[in-house]
């Protein structure tokens, strides 16, 4: 399957998006001073579940920022 260069970089950018996003919130979830994602200095079910969430996301937007990557690479081959 060939990638349009709109749609290649398109995935690219959510890719990083992706990251930036995710890293600037696990920062703020590891910092909470609400007392959701600790308890006494332990972690709480919501500081888990948000992690969780976290890594999932960090993994669909390594891989699509990675098939963006592919397509402008393919792209630049071909042009």
């Amino acid at each position: 399957m060939k990638l349009s260069r709109p749609v290649s970089w398109f995935l690219l950018a959510f890719g990083v998006w992706s990251w930036i996003i995710w890293i600037t919130f696990v920062k703020n979830l590891v910092k909470d001073g609400s007392g959701l994602a600790f308890e006494d200095g332990d972690p709480t079910a919501y500081f888990w579940v948000h992690l969780l969430l976290a890594i999932v996301s960090f993994v669909l937007g390594t891989v699509v920022g990675f098939i963006g990557l592919r397509g402008v690479r393919a792209l630049r081959r071909t042009s």
